[in-house]
């Protein structure tokens, strides 16, 4: 059978989404499945079957997944050991000595991910140019092997001196391992890592091994489940840095994955800035879990090196998104001093908010959305799930008797302090860096982003709110726009000044041989593939560096990267000095590419303005009553149609809310484009 079509499932906290391009139409059908955490293959597995298509025809399957993220906020990842340079035993451990919180005296540093019980030292040691100080002790490394085996460990992170330069040492350290221990799932710094600093590689290959066999076993069963159906297509996962992997690379470097979930949005974010003329976009993804923002200026993604998770670093690319734990499954509860508080505990997908009628007893965002009356049972989630505004009063009532409110005057207050944390989350990343979010169009996506993007974007100044087809979907598609990546990075610490351009071209030909090795590998040919050279670069004596193009052919090679680097220092820090400048690593992106699906236009209308369905109450103030918001369906609008709110607009996968004022138009490829009124009446925010 010819394989046409193309699928992308991103499996979060309480729903999994899935879309499917049907390559022949264009057409882009978006739908839900319930998570199921408990075997969570299954839920990718419902999820095909909700989209209907057969296996064997699927040309390719890429897919987000927070299994990773998940196995380390529970800390129910693999019991893992580190083999470090004998004398460096605690460099996992001991981490920086830079504190965070210099005037916080009940701070204490993140829970680590193993115990100096579960370090070992190895006798060897490499310098920082790659030559050997100390040689490689074999029978050292056997004694440790054997250790390892004996004490049960299921992965071992190998983190040698300078492995950056030379990575023998290590190589022949998983050799042995092989041999001694050869159950255990094994990560080699250098393979994660080819740059200079010894904690953030140690860390980065910990993360690794600790989520190895984790995802290692889901890959596993989920690639057979597939294959016995008739999958013959492309299976990709979306990665952290923004592109995708092959499954076959996420088994052997799985934390690339840790964002997986949350970097398909911003992708796809990427992508519809360009097709709607609007390069500046906060994005807030709201799912059932959490909310994640990020930026897209002049259409490309926000990215950096040097993510981090719970302090622990991680020195792989990623794109810069900020998460919080605020999502439709968020708790509401009370504190010791009495207070409100919402999230960051979850209600996940099982048994899920009260209103979902799955035996959850808890109050949360959607039950109060729903007593509010910004959702209603008149509009099935995921075209399935109806909602139960009696489950969802009697969760509210005993936080609202505890507090003398009523259980409306309640819902309203869960909703404000939600309202109030994302918008500090939107502030992290525009105002603590220097911008302004009146600058930027705020674009809002997952299955609870229309339920607050409005009241976000009053409280913030943001003159725009653009809600994308599909929103409840929207990181499944931009799943579908992530092209195959692959980063690598050779330390090389010297003065700008200094640098040869036949030094520079000889290591960036090396990077680039190797990238087009892998790609090979993986199924793209010379005309399916791209590099991009890239330098990191620093005023002498910084601490960090920023990330320029290297200007390939240029006559003045550094004269080139040192007005680069002035431009960019100033726009990102506001100054510039006159202090010798010196390059720490040389960089290159390899892409494969993929065939990008196009949204399709949808129709205009022709016989006047769009009809409403009927209204919702929606109560805004404890002192009044609820005010009726017209009902639309999303289905049914064409482009050009306008609706001045107060409106809700129903869709099969989420819902947006405006307000009084508000102007909505529906755009031509099927985005609403909200353009706000910012002197509301009390109480419609």
């Amino acid at each position: 059978m010819t394989r046409t079509t193309r699928l992308a499932i991103d499996v979060g906290g309480t729903f999994t989404d899935v879309v499917e391009l049907i390559p022949e139409t264009g057409a882009l059908v978006c739908d839900k499945v319930a998570t199921t955490p408990d075997a969570p293959a299954r839920g990718v597995l419902d999820a095909f079957g909700k989209a209907g298509t057969s296996m064997d025809e699927v040309a390719m399957f890429t897919h987000g997944t927070t299994l990773g993220l998940n196995a380390l906020l529970t800390r129910r990842g693999a019991r893992t050991a580190v083999i470090s340079t004998r004398g460096f035993r605690d460099v996992y451990l001991l981490g920086r000595t830079d504190r965070r919180t210099n005037y916080d005296i009940t701070y204490r540093k993140p829970t680590p991910l193993l115990e100096r019980y579960d370090t070992y030292e190895v006798t060897e040691r490499s310098l920082f140019d790659g030559s050997v100080h100390t040689p490689f002790d074999t029978e050292d490394a056997h004694a440790v092997a054997r250790l390892i085996a004996e004490r049960g460990y299921e992965s071992v992170a190998v983190a040698f001196l300078h492995a950056y330069a030379n990575p023998d040492h290590e190589l022949r350290m998983r050799a042995v391992l092989a041999e001694a221990a050869p159950g255990v799932a094994v990560t080699l710094s250098h393979e994660l890592s080819r740059e200079y600093r010894e904690f953030e590689r140690t860390s980065t290959a910990v993360l690794d091994a600790y989520i190895k066999p984790t995802v290692r076993r889901y890959l596993e069963v989920l690639e057979g489940e597939l294959a016995s159906g008739g999958f013959e297509g492309r299976f990709l996962m979306t990665r952290s840095g923004g592109g995708a992997m092959t499954a076959r690379a996420a088994r052997e470097q799985p934390v690339s994955l840790i964002l997986s979930g949350p970097a398909g949005g911003v992708i796809g974010a990427s992508a519809l800035s360009r097709l709607i003329g609007r390069p500046n976009l906060i994005t807030i993804d709201m799912g059932g879990t959490s909310l994640d923002a990020s930026l897209v200026l002049d259409s490309e993604p926000v990215s950096y090196q040097g993510a981090e998770f719970e302090g622990m670093p991680i020195n792989t690319p990623s794109l810069y998104i900020h998460t919080i734990g605020a999502g439709g499954g968020s708790l509401a509860w009370l504190d010791e001093a009495g207070a409100l508080q919402v999230g960051p505990q979850s209600a996940g997908a099982s048994p899920g908010p009260a209103s979902y009628g799955r035996g959850g007893t808890l109050p949360t965002f959607t039950d109060a959305a729903l007593v509010l009356g910004y959702l209603g049972a008149d509009s099935p989630l995921g075209g399935a799930l109806t909602l139960d505004a009696g489950l969802a009063e009697e969760a509210l009532r005993p936080i609202a008797e505890t507090l003398g409110l009523s259980v409306k005057a309640l819902a309203r207050g869960i909703v404000r302090i939600s309202t109030t944390k994302i918008m500090g989350a939107v502030r992290a990343i525009t105002v603590e860096l220097g911008r302004d979010p009146k600058d930027f169009a705020l674009l809002s996506f997952g299955g609870g982003g229309g339920l607050v993007a409005v009241d976000v974007a009053h409280e913030l100044g943001i003159p725009t709110v653009v809600v994308p087809p599909g929103q409840g979907a929207f990181s499944a598609f931009g799943m579908l726009m992530a092209d195959v990546q692959h980063d690598f990075a050779r330390t090389t610490v010297t003065p700008l000044a200094s640098l040869e351009p036949g030094t520079a071209e000889a290591a960036y030909r090396r990077m680039e041989e190797e990238a087009a090795g892998l790609l090979e590998q993986e199924g793209f040919g010379p005309e399916r593939r791209t590099t991009a050279r890239m330098l990191d670069v620093r005023y002498t004596g910084q601490e960090h560096a920023v990330t320029v193009p290297f200007p390939t052919g240029a006559e003045d090679m550094a004269g080139a990267v040192a007005r680069a680097f002035a431009g960019l220092h100033e726009r990102q820090y506001g100054h510039v000095m006159d202090d010798p400048v010196e390059i720490t690593t040389m960089r290159v992106r390899a892409t494969g590419h993929v065939d990008k699906p196009t949204l399709p236009r949808i129709g205009t209308r022709t016989d006047g303005r769009p009809r409403a369905g009927g209204v919702r109450p929606v109560f805004l103030d404890e002192d009044e009553q609820a005010v009726e918001y017209a009902l639309h369906v999303r289905e049914s609008l064409l482009a050009g149609d306008v609706i001045t709110g107060p409106a809700v607009i129903a869709e099969h996968t989420a819902t947006t809310v405006i307000h009084e004022g508000d102007r909505l138009e529906v755009g031509p490829l099927g985005e609403m484009v909200i353009i706000l009124h910012h002197d509301h009446p009390k109480g419609t925010r």
